[in-house]
């Protein structure tokens, strides 16, 4: 009952759409339930080999762009890692519709409203490509498209599949390891793009707020 307490109470906070005479315990993601992720879902991914979650603050990198930092961090219940799956602004998709490999998607950080970006700037601590926030509701641009990329024989990305996000301008996957940082993000894990496939740019969709499927008639 807490589940579904928070996630109509999430949804509403976003202003997101509830279908009609839908329960609102299907929006809160069922361990014992296989669910699809959908647009309009506001999830937390999780590092498969690190179990850390994908997160950001409102805290400037102090090198690089400048712009606002993306870590991954260590405990699961941390409001800064929520992102909100949203499509590319030129795509037909709508809220609810599933995501299915090869698809350019953008994650929104649930609480700056900035956008998952990367570019050529280097990453604070191996030098790779770095993964920061950037822009806004109205401000978006091709910085923030990343490419699903779904392991194993599924090709719609559902909460039980491990999963590899490319980011499309770079050609980077989003990577993290056990390299921490120290000062200001003690404790979290650097997140950064890295050319080829490795096992530390692996992903799972974790806690959240997941939108049914809607079929479309």
């Amino acid at each position: 009952m807490a589940a579904a307490s928070f996630a109509l109470a999430l949804l509403l906070y976003l202003g997101l759409d509830l279908p009609e005479a839908a329960p609102a315990q299907s929006y809160a993601a069922d361990p014992d339930t296989v669910v699809e992720i959908t647009y309009g879902s506001v999830i937390k991914l999780m590092h498969e080999r690190t179990k850390f979650r994908l997160h950001s603050h409102d805290v400037p990198y102090g090198s690089g762009s400048g712009q606002q930092s993306v870590t991954s961090f260590p405990n699961i219940d941390d409001a800064n890692s929520y992102w909100i799956v949203r499509p590319q602004p030129d795509s037909s998709a709508k809220q609810g519709d599933p995501i299915t490999h090869g698809t350019t998607i953008r994650l929104q950080h649930m609480r700056t409203r900035k956008w998952l970006h990367s570019h050529l700037h280097a990453s604070p601590i191996t030098g790779n490509l770095e993964v920061s926030c950037f822009g806004g509701e109205n401000e978006s641009d091709t910085g923030d498209y990343w490419r699903l990329e779904v392991e194993g024989s599924g090709k719609t990305w559902r909460q039980d599949q491990r999963i590899r996000l490319r980011h499309v301008d770079t050609g980077g996957y989003l990577h993290s390891h056990d390299r921490k940082y120290t000062r200001i993000a003690g404790g979290q894990q650097e997140v950064c793009g890295v050319g080829d496939k490795r096992p530390d740019n692996l992903w799972l969709a974790a806690e959240g707020v997941y939108l049914p499927v809607i079929q479309r008639k």
